[in-house]
């Protein structure tokens, strides 16, 4: 799962959900997205909210990782989602789907990750465990319509300042 990249509070977006990405955001987005080709990380389903932060995250990401928009599948109940609401849409993905990227907001997303990963996330020293544009690998149980805490192992957080070049 992916944190939107970096927003920007300062524009003219008449409402939260219209905000674009800053600079920062714009420059994180397209690295994150090549720090995941990079991996071998090419997810077979996209869940993103449709706000315009997560939108313009999700596209940079689907061109690094050379994918097109029906990789995708926009979600409006994952803008600023809480976590049962994250957890009925995982409950949805069809089985086929092996790897899934699911683009969204914070708290829910760290909600998600605190319930997936149980004991095996360690919160970081500043506090924050997924700052914008960060990404959580999770290896999930076989059956997603069921999630208990601890349900999954949490591999991974990379944030984009973890990535050479920052």
């Amino acid at each position: 799962m992916a944190r939107h990249a970096k927003s920007a509070w300062d524009s003219e977006a008449r409402t939260d959900f219209d905000r674009p990405l800053n600079k920062r955001g714009r420059r994180d987005a397209p690295r994150m997205g090549a720090w995941l080709a990079k991996q071998g990380l090419r997810p077979d389903l996209v869940l993103s909210s449709p706000a315009a932060r997560a939108r313009a995250t999700t596209l940079a990401l689907l061109e690094a990782l050379d994918l097109d928009e029906d990789a995708v599948r926009w979600e409006p109940r994952a803008y600023a989602a809480e976590l049962p609401v994250l957890l009925d849409l995982l409950a949805e993905v069809p089985p086929e789907a092996r790897r899934v990227l699911l683009v969204g907001h914070n708290p829910g997303l760290e909600d998600l990750v605190l319930r997936l990963g149980g004991e095996s996330v360690r919160i970081p020293g500043d506090g924050k465990l997924l700052p914008t544009g960060a990404v959580a690998r999770l290896r999930m149980p076989a059956d997603w319509g069921r999630l208990p805490g601890g349900a999954a192992d949490l591999l991974s957080i990379t944030r984009p300042k973890d990535l050479p070049g920052e």
